[in-house]
């Protein structure tokens, strides 16, 4: 039986579940990782941002889980979310096709060769 390729990640939710990858998290403080991490370029607004925990929640990625040990428990009541196993498993997936799409790039001069190389 073959398997039918998957669709390409939206950047948000690709985003969203590499930020998920080093432990559980509230939405807000999500939007701030991804934020962070690519240095201003990628914000992910209110809505695009509940959207997409919605469309990956119900697509079995992420789930609801418990506060993590040290969350602010004064803060207000908030929704936090862990990777599932499919989750990570996508993920994985989607970063390994990323990878052969920048060596491929890579072997048209394209872009350097990684530093050490």
């Amino acid at each position: 039986m073959s398997r039918t390729p998957l669709r390409p990640l939206r950047p948000p939710v690709l985003h969203l579940l590499l930020a998920l990858a080093s432990g559980p998290s509230h939405g807000y403080a999500l939007a701030q990782v991804v934020e962070a991490r690519t240095g201003g370029r990628v914000r992910i607004g209110p809505g695009t941002l509940y959207a997409s925990i919605q469309r990956m929640e119900k697509a079995r990625l992420i789930e609801e889980t418990e506060a993590p040990a040290g969350a602010d428990a004064d803060a207000r009541p908030r929704r936090f979310y862990r990777l599932t196993e499919v989750g990570r498993a996508r993920l994985v997936e989607e970063l390994s096709a990323m990878e052969s799409l920048v060596r491929h790039a890579r072997s048209l001069s394209l872009l350097p060769a990684p530093a050490g190389a």
